[in-house]
């Protein structure tokens, strides 16, 4: 099945036909139609094939014009990964007005802080460097409408699930919630029992 056929909204399409695809991955082709729906979601798929567009486009599709607030919250367990998936979504939203920021450690504050002023659609994080713009009281999560854990099982590696857990609970509960992880181990199983509604 084409990616004309899983129902994206047209400007996404566009963005998605600019990349050069035309069929969507196995998880995206799973994954897509489910969040469509609303529903939440959990994909295990390796790194590679093709999870952020699993869960970017249809977010995407969904949010529609600029709105100034931040809708979307993702957290990545690394700045590369970050770096790597706020490309990713500025490539496949390129035909829209939505804005995006990429939010980790390692660097100053100032552009960061900036960004997030001024209103963004997306933020793509790190969880503990989000934590600091957090209490800084830059970063606000009320208006949050999709939430996405990718390489959850890399946060928990690294340490990160207390911090992905204090994050979450500054979300609003109403949300869509996804979940990408390579592995699903217990303790991603507590996460999920957790943080979402019959995925």
């Amino acid at each position: 099945m084409p990616f004309s056929k899983l129902g994206l909204a047209k400007p996404i399409l566009e963005g998605v036909r600019a990349m050069g695809w035309t069929d969507p991955t196995p998880i995206q082709l799973r994954a897509i139609p489910l969040m469509l729906e609303g529903r939440d979601v959990i994909g295990s798929a390796q790194t590679g094939t093709g999870k952020t567009g699993a869960f970017s486009l249809p977010f995407l599709s969904q949010l529609g014009k600029r709105h100034g607030k931040t809708r979307v919250l993702i957290l990545e367990p690394t700045r590369e990964l970050a770096s790597q998936v706020e490309t990713a979504i500025r490539d496949y939203a390129r035909f829209t007005d939505l804005t995006v920021a990429v939010i980790y450690g390692g660097v100053g504050y100032g552009k960061q802080v900036d960004a997030l002023k001024n209103g963004v659609d997306i933020i793509v994080a790190t969880p503990g460097r989000l934590l600091d713009h957090m209490r800084q009281r830059v970063a606000k999560l009320d208006d949050i409408q999709y939430a996405v854990l990718d390489e959850a099982d890399r946060m928990l590696d690294m340490g990160f699930l207390p911090d992905v857990k204090q994050i979450l609970q500054k979300c609003p509960k109403d949300r869509q919630t996804s979940l990408f992880s390579a592995t699903i181990p217990p303790e991603i199983e507590t996460l999920i029992s957790w943080a979402m509604n019959d995925p």
